[in-house]
């Protein structure tokens, strides 16, 4: 397991050699490391933003030689469309980068917990700001089911059925879907942001219960 100094090494490390790569325009850190990270198993969450299309695959194939560098366990390369791009990279240590490389004008802001720790050009900055705005204003600011009451409803007959046929796997899946929808209810009750929220602990427990 790395501590907080190592997690901070790795990060200035990762930022040294974005700041030198000339098809990089900025970077914009996203998550729990924005606020001084949630604990020590929090891992670093990156927006790494080039200044057109062309330059995307370019940055990614120099991000990903850097990380081959310091020896990972695995290092997972994802393609969302086109142009978006995200590597998952593990070291020795357990440390986890989660690193997303995109054009600047494809930036968005999802989250309040974003901070631009580069940025070569003013124009990062700017693009952030301006979809920080947008995120703001949104009426409803993350994603949500339709009907979530009537989605734990259904699955607490499901659930019922299958404990009846003594299939416990399906049972319990069910059981976990059942654990989300109760999670997803309160979260919005509490205004909190679904966008991956893992922050389960913040939640009002004895709402929840």
């Amino acid at each position: 397991m790395y501590t907080p100094t190592e997690r901070d090494s790795y990060f200035q490390r990762t930022i040294d050699m974005l700041n030198v790569l000339p098809m990089v325009e900025g970077v914009v850190q996203l998550g729990s490391g924005v606020t001084g990270y949630k604990d020590e198993f929090s891992d670093i969450d990156l927006m790494v933003a080039s200044s057109t299309e062309d330059e995307v695959i370019r940055a990614k194939d120099n991000i990903q030689q850097f990380y081959k560098g310091l020896n990972p366990v695995i290092i997972k390369e994802k393609q969302f469309s086109k142009d978006i791009y995200l590597l998952i990279v593990i070291l020795e240590n357990s440390l986890e980068f989660n690193v997303s490389i995109l054009p600047r004008n494809l930036l968005s802001v999802r989250s309040p917990l974003w901070k631009v720790v580069l940025d070569k050009t003013g124009l990062v900055s700017e693009k952030m700001e301006k979809e920080d705005r947008a995120f703001s204003n949104k009426t409803v600011k993350y994603a949500t089911f339709e009907d979530p009451v009537f989605e734990f409803v259904y699955c607490y007959i499901r659930l019922d059925k299958e404990l009846k046929r003594k299939n416990l796997v399906y049972a319990l899946k069910m059981l976990e879907s059942m654990r989300d929808y109760t999670l997803i209810v309160q979260a919005l009750n509490e205004d909190k942001k679904l966008h991956q929220f893992k922050a389960y602990d913040s939640l009002n427990s004895n709402e929840i219960l």
